[in-house]
């Protein structure tokens, strides 16, 4: 597959997703964004996959000023439409950015990147961003890293998808002793699919900040 092939299947694919209903996501912010990120000194803050806009909304309200990533436009224009309604548009800025492609400039007091799956790149596109991410951090912000540890609990059919350990994203991060873990943790949660099944799921938090 070429780049160009690979750019367009993944704006592709992300772009069906966000059109195939008026509405994704909830509008409620990531809870464990919400739980590392709420004692932080606001600041700059880059949020990765910012979807229709939900985590880039709190931070702003909070006092951050807000750089949003997505691939998808659809996915943009409502985090925009969200972001305006909520007042706080004028302090976050919504880019368009294939991430595995290219990465917005600039440093950054947290990088978020939540729930980063992709079920259109592969397992070293999704390490590499993250070291582009961890290189955007400033000396003494933090990286915080969400995801799923496996399927929620109602799933029957289940994909062949790998999702990575903490100690794997750790791994792959390769960061050294200019960074410090402050969070490793697994957390299970109840959640509602948008069909309605309820169940349980597992997931994963990194909070790494970055020392000198």
């Amino acid at each position: 597959m070429s780049e160009e092939t690979a750019i367009g299947n993944t704006q592709e694919f992300w772009e069906e997703f966000y059109r195939d209903r008026d509405q994704i996501w909830t509008g409620n912010p990531n809870p464990l964004l919400v739980r590392e990120a709420t004692a932080l000194e606001p600041g700059t803050a880059l949020d990765l996959g910012c979807g229709e806009g939900a985590d880039a909304v709190w931070l702003a309200r909070r006092g951050w000023r807000v750089t949003a990533v997505d691939v998808s436009l659809t996915a943009l224009r409502r985090a925009a439409a969200h972001a305006d309604d909520a007042g706080v548009g004028e302090h976050i800025t919504f880019v368009e950015h294939d991430l595995a492609q290219s990465f917005p400039e600039g440093m950054f007091d947290l990088v978020s990147a939540q729930f980063f799956h992709s079920p259109v790149a592969q397992e070293q596109e999704r390490t590499k961003v993250l070291r582009r991410a961890a290189a955007a951090v400033e000396i003494g912000g933090v990286l915080l890293i969400a995801g799923h540890a496996g399927w929620p609990s109602f799933v029957e059919h289940r994909h062949d998808v790998h999702f990575p350990t903490m100690d794997e994203v750790l791994d792959g991060l390769a960061l050294g002793t200019d960074w410090r873990v402050e969070t490793k943790d697994a957390v299970e949660r109840e959640i509602t699919w948008p069909e309605g099944k309820v169940g349980l799921r597992t997931d994963t938090v990194l909070r790494i900040r970055r020392v000198r």
